[in-house]
């Protein structure tokens, strides 16, 4: 399909060619990155998390799907009492813990508060030792820590998903969460 011979940059990256082939959803499945010898590594890991609660606090169940290569796993679990952040945190956590021999990794999530704490907020509570903007404690801090520890020595591509929208993988992990937090009803 004539790709062999191009390098592409992570999700969200602004493409030169105006090649409608070139859009972001084709682009999902060839991400491709140079590494520091030039060779083209290609991220073949793509994990989909989701969580879900039933009352907030309440029973939560958490949902993943690590796919490599030819391979397909599903992980879930829950707790009796917990939030649905916790649950989002935590499908993260169990993802990435049971993908450890892999370092580069594409995480799917419907939830902007992993994204966004991944991406945008983990910086700043570090460095006011773990406080928000408001001086308030950072909420989760544990699994926060956690992630960040699992995180430290991986490569991660974070791509948001808008849940409940039809997404097959999305839907999927959201099934597993609901049924683990069904589960414990």
């Amino acid at each position: 399909d004539g790709l062999q011979n191009h390098v592409f940059a992570p999700i969200g990256t602004t493409w030169g060619r105006e090649d409608a082939r070139y859009t972001r959803e084709y682009m999902r499945d060839y991400i491709r990155k140079v590494n520091a010898q030039g060779a083209v590594v290609t991220v073949n890991v793509k994990i989909y998390t989701d969580g879900a609660c039933s009352g907030n606090p309440g029973p939560g169940g958490w949902g993943a799907v690590i796919i490599s290569e030819n391979e397909e796993h599903e992980l879930s679990g829950g707790e009796v009492e917990t939030t649905n952040n916790r649950m989002e945190l935590t499908a993260v956590i169990r993802a990435l813990t049971a993908a450890h021999r892999h370092n580069e990794l594409e995480i799917h999530t419907d939830s902007q508060y992993v994204k966004n704490g991944m991406q945008s907020w983990l910086k700043s509570w570090k460095k006011n030792n773990w406080r928000t903007a408001d001086k308030k404690p950072v909420k989760n801090q544990d699994l926060w820590q956690q992630l960040d520890e699992l995180s430290s020595t991986k490569t991660l591509h974070w791509v948001w998903v808008k849940g409940h929208a039809g997404e097959d993988m999305n839907e999927r992990v959201d099934t597993l969460a609901r049924d683990a937090a069904t589960a414990l009803k």
